[in-house]
């Protein structure tokens, strides 16, 4: 069993949104990831995919999108990215998850899951106050997500000593402070692409940039 992780996989397969626009880096990318995918997991392993995972507004528009990982090996773990719009409570998400018989795919939000002695856990996270884009309507944000981050830790903690931590933006100082609190073994996050993923310097040798196109579209073993 491996613990994978590849996040911002920008799904368009329900709608037409092709991430190409966004350069040559992106052309054919879903037959990368697909390509990628099935050259190093395997059914018994888990990869973590960290937001930003289909460009559907809906979550009936995010059906294709759903159906092509479902026939991915391994089993598939979710948490929100900022450009998730079809992420709805768990409990509708779910019962779409069984009406199409999807079945490799677990959620993760305000919880953990026990992958083979490792626990997950997952929350978007949110841009940091440090950025200059921050603005005052995102303090309520940053915060509610840091106690998400906390609060899915916290619940790790109950099912394991190893705990792999998936945010979606990166981690700054005090999302730090949090992920040090606890016995984390590594942070997984995404959100950067292009020139931004390239020049980012990663601040803790427990966390890991996985975002799809500056991993070559290729799953990162964590674990």
């Amino acid at each position: 069993m491996a613990i994978f992780a590849l996040s911002d996989l920008h799904l368009p397969l329900g709608i037409d949104k092709p991430m190409d626009i966004f350069g040559y880096r992106w052309d054919n990318y879903v037959e990368k990831i697909e390509y990628e995918w099935k050259k190093l997991v395997s059914e018994d392993d888990f990869v973590i995919i960290n937001g930003d995972f289909s460009w559907a507004t809906y979550l009936s528009e995010a059906l294709n999108d759903f159906k092509f990982i479902q026939a991915l090996p391994g089993k598939k773990l979710l948490s929100k990215g900022n450009h998730d719009y079809w992420w709805e409570t768990l409990t509708k998400m779910n019962e779409f998850l069984e009406a199409n018989d999807i079945d490799s795919v677990t959620f993760l939000q305000n919880n953990a899951v026990l992958c083979d002695g490792v626990a997950v856990c997952g929350a978007k996270g949110w841009i940091s106050p440090n950025d200059n884009a921050f603005k005052k309507e995102d303090e309520k944000i940053y915060r509610r997500e840091l106690i998400r981050l906390e609060t899915s830790i916290k619940e790790a903690e109950k099912l394991s000593d190893t705990i792999i931590a998936a945010l979606h933006f990166p981690p700054d100082s005090k999302y730090m402070e949090v992920i040090n609190s606890y016995n984390v073994h590594t942070c997984v996050f995404g959100h950067l692409h292009g020139k931004r993923a390239e020049d980012y310097t990663v601040s803790s040798p427990k966390c890991a940039l996985v975002s799809a196109d500056f991993l070559k579209f290729t799953p990162k073993r964590i674990i």
